[in-house]
């Protein structure tokens, strides 16, 4: 027993540390995604050239998850290609005070979201191993609270500098601190465990097989992507309640915040309860927190704020419960390609679901309302089939 207790201490230290890097990643990333669009507008960029930008680094970073992925596992080099990507991930974001032209600050932008979509798939790879120890949903579900904590925490830096100095460059400059920590961070983990998978107990339950024979993962995928498809984008939320004046331009970005802050609580609590009850938390909470669209759409002031909470939970469960269900269907050889194949596919589906209802908004408020509750009501049955096919 005190062994059994020890390890999974050992390994909860890794999950600790991972979330630290990623709690200072994200407060960096997250903090200049907050002003890259109004800071290329500054140097001449057009609305066109902004949503390009953003648009093209989006995709290439969901497409570098899939090569990273498939990398990851064939030359079995986790620590080598997720340090690669973090710090591709993190420079650009200090060097973004250096730029004088619209067009270097849109590579170094495309070249964060690059940076980040290498990285991912190793990181989760290397995680699921200390989750094994401490509990999936757990160790997933903590390692999400810390990353939202610094999600939330980068645009509030970002906005006291900018209210302080009142210049974009300073941001961009300040920026480099929590990047420094972070990359700090990644080299002390990757000295204290420079071999994460040993963290695992193999599992008697899986075997290493070939990840296209895999049902339960496929059809996995697809409920996830029904789910995926159909959660508006917080951008489309902020949009309408500018435009319908519901809320002040200063009270959407707290509400945004709120929403993420709820995954501070949620999702280690999530985490918890999947661990207890396995699959069906994942079930329910896709089914719940679906009915977000209508009250963010429909709702008064209040409404918005329940739907913008039950927006934020679902975002959490996508972060946590989705990554730690994976690791519990595939053999940890091949742990690296099925979440590449994951993470790509299930951006993909976002992006389509973003851009159809974009459209949809523009038609009818309740067509966009009817397809976003149509895609995640559709995903419970698939990812009940998922689970009864995992007998998780």
């Amino acid at each position: 027993m005190a062994d059994i207790d020890l390890s999974k201490s050992i390994a909860m230290k890794f999950v600790i540390m991972m979330g630290i890097v990623s709690l200072f990643a994200d407060m960096t990333y997250e903090g200049a995604r907050s002003i890259t669009g109004p800071y290329l507008g500054t140097l001449g960029a057009s609305a066109a050239m902004v949503g390009l930008i953003a648009g093209f680094g989006e995709f290439l970073g969901y497409g570098f998850r899939l090569i990273s992925g498939y990398f990851s596992d064939t030359t079995q080099r986790y620590w080598l290609i997720a340090i690669i990507g973090y710090i591709v991930n993190l420079a650009a974001v200090p060097l973004l005070a250096l730029t004088g032209h619209w067009w270097t600050a849109g590579l170094l932008i495309i070249a964060e979201r690059a940076g980040k979509g290498i990285r991912v798939t190793p990181r989760d790879a290397m995680l699921s191993h200390a989750a094994h120890r401490v509990g999936m949903g757990l160790g997933f579900g903590l390692h999400e609270a810390m990353d939202q904590a610094g999600a939330m925490a980068g645009p509030l830096l970002v906005s006291l500098v900018l209210y302080t100095q009142g210049q974009y460059t300073y941001c961009f400059a300040i920026l480099f601190f929590p990047a420094l920590v972070s990359i700090s961070m990644l080299f002390i983990s990757k000295a204290a465990y420079p071999d994460p998978g040993q963290l695992e107990e193999q599992s008697k339950l899986l075997k290493l097989t070939n990840l296209k024979t895999n049902k339960a993962y496929w059809i996995y995928l697809f409920g996830a992507s029904l789910v995926a498809m159909g959660y508006a984008d917080f951008a489309l939320i902020a949009y309408h309640l500018a435009k319908i004046q519901l809320l002040t331009p200063v009270f959407i970005p707290m509400l945004y915040a709120a929403a993420l802050g709820s995954n501070i609580v949620m999702s280690p609590l999530l985490g918890y309860f999947y661990d207890k009850k396995g699959f069906i938390i994942l079930i329910a909470i896709t089914f719940l927190t679906s009915f977000f669209t209508p009250l963010v759409f429909w709702g008064d002031a209040s409404l918005a704020l329940l739907g913008s909470i039950l927006w934020g939970i679902g975002l959490g469960a996508q972060g946590s419960l989705m990554r730690a269900i994976v690791a519990h269907m595939v053999h940890k050889e091949k742990r690296g390609s099925a979440y590449g194949i994951f993470n790509f596919v299930f951006g993909l589906f976002w992006f389509i679901g973003s851009a159809l209802m974009g459209v949809l908004y523009d038609i009818s408020i309740t067509s966009l309302i009817m397809f976003s509750l149509l895609c995640q009501w559709l995903a419970v049955p698939v990812l009940w089939a998922a689970k009864r096919k995992l007998l998780l």
